[in-house]
């Protein structure tokens, strides 16, 4: 099938696009690294890894949800900030050590999740997805501020107790700590585990099948409710993982942590392509990445990362509206 002249004039633009896209990024690195020097550029990478490992975590929990049921969880930074508390209580209440209570945190984040899920979104399910929607806003909101309060956890903010000490390894001149290395261990694990549920498992299976056509699924025997309320219970627990390992590096913890980082984490599944979990873990990885870089180049850079942020997003829309790695949806008719 032959292309009109002008579907290869457009195909030759989107080309050219990406091109100098392409050439500016590269020439942007080359004058980072020249600005301060490689080790202090190499410095901001290690850092922004570690900051985007996080994000993953909590974007995969956001790409499950919408692959799912087509419904942006809100609500999912919040419970993200649930992990890293219960994590919190389990280290200082309880002495437990770094395992325990990142499993703690985990099962905590589930169970809550799984709740929220039956109580606000299940009834739901047939509403128009603007009434699931604001009703994510609102379980936002509910868990930040009922959270806030003396009894629970507090508006104050908490010094977060590291369950180990802190080591630190010179390579080259950059800094290398063994808080990054756990970090990118046990989010490499998870995805691990991820990767093997949706790809290896029946249950695994009965998920793709329910993301492709939901009613299909039904009329097949799945489970369709049941396969949802797993995917909330995966998502919850890779956030309360998230949640500790955030603490861990920024140690300190308050009950409304869980918006920015929870915000980041969804622009960064959106970049990757929203419904497409390598696409999650790539756009996160970038997502820390701007962070870091923006703070350690930018003059007055702790104000513009946000900005800079969401303006990469525009541009990967402007060039790619699925995302990185998103594949055009057809609608039917």
């Amino acid at each position: 099938m032959r292309l009109s002249p002008l579907k290869l004039l457009c195909r030759a633009l989107a080309w050219a696009i990406y091109a100098l896209l392409g050439v500016g990024i590269v020439w942007g690195l080359v004058a980072l690294v020249r600005m301060n020097g490689p080790v202090y550029f190499f410095q901001a990478v290690v850092d922004g890894l570690r900051l985007g490992f996080v994000y993953a975590l909590i974007a995969l929990g956001y790409t499950m949800v919408y692959g799912i049921v087509r419904l942006i969880n809100f609500a999912h930074g919040d419970v993200f900030m649930v992990g890293a508390f219960a994590s919190y209580f389990a280290i200082t209440r309880y002495g437990w050590s770094f395992v325990p209570a990142i499993l703690f945190a985990m099962v905590v984040c589930t169970l809550l999740n799984i709740v929220i899920e039956r109580v606000a979104y299940k009834p739901l399910r047939q509403a128009p997805r603007i009434a699931a929607l604001i009703t994510a806003i609102g379980v936002s909101f509910f868990l930040e501020y009922f959270t806030a309060l003396k009894f629970v956890f507090s508006a104050d903010f908490i010094t977060y107790k590291r369950p180990f000490e802190v080591v630190v390894w010179k390579i080259g001149g950059v800094m290398i700590t063994n808080i990054t290395v756990i970090i990118i261990v046990v989010t490499t694990l998870l995805l691990l585990v991820l990767q093997y549920i949706v790809y290896r498992t029946k249950m695994g299976k009965a998920m793709r099948a329910t993301s492709m056509d939901n009613a299909a699924a039904r009329l097949m025997g799945i489970n369709v409710d049941g396969v949802i309320s797993l995917t909330f219970a995966i998502g919850a627990a890779l956030a309360g993982a998230a949640g500790v390992l955030y603490a861990i590096a920024f140690p300190q913890i308050i009950t409304f942590m869980g918006i920015m980082p929870g915000l980041k984490a969804f622009v960064a599944a959106v970049l990757g392509g929203i419904g497409n979990i390598p696409g999650a873990f790539i756009g996160s990885l970038l997502m820390g990445e701007i962070d870091v870089l923006v703070v350690s180049f930018l003059p007055m850079g702790s104000r513009l990362r946000d900005l800079f942020a969401f303006l990469v997003l525009i541009v990967v829309f402007l060039v790619k509206p699925t995302g990185i790695l998103g594949e055009a949806q057809v609608e039917k008719v």
